[in-house]
């Protein structure tokens, strides 16, 4: 799975701690996130879409080696 998380990150200026405040995950988890090093929970992938005003699959998207 790929994901955009850095890029979204970067338009609302956001920084990892602090969107890692507003989902209640550690900064690391986001920089894990944002390395392709783990793979967030549903739970955890619908917080962080919300931040950002969209759709999971917006931010998160399936690789053909994930199919």
């Amino acid at each position: 799975m790929k994901n955009n998380l850095h890029v979204e990150r970067a338009i609302k200026k956001l920084t990892q701690a602090e969107l890692a405040d507003k989902v209640g995950v550690s900064r690391q988890t986001i920089n894990s996130i944002e390395s392709n090093k783990y793979i967030p929970s549903t739970l955890l992938s619908l917080k962080i879409a919300r931040v950002f005003g969209k759709s999971v699959e917006e931010i998160f998207q399936l690789e053909k080696k994930d199919l």
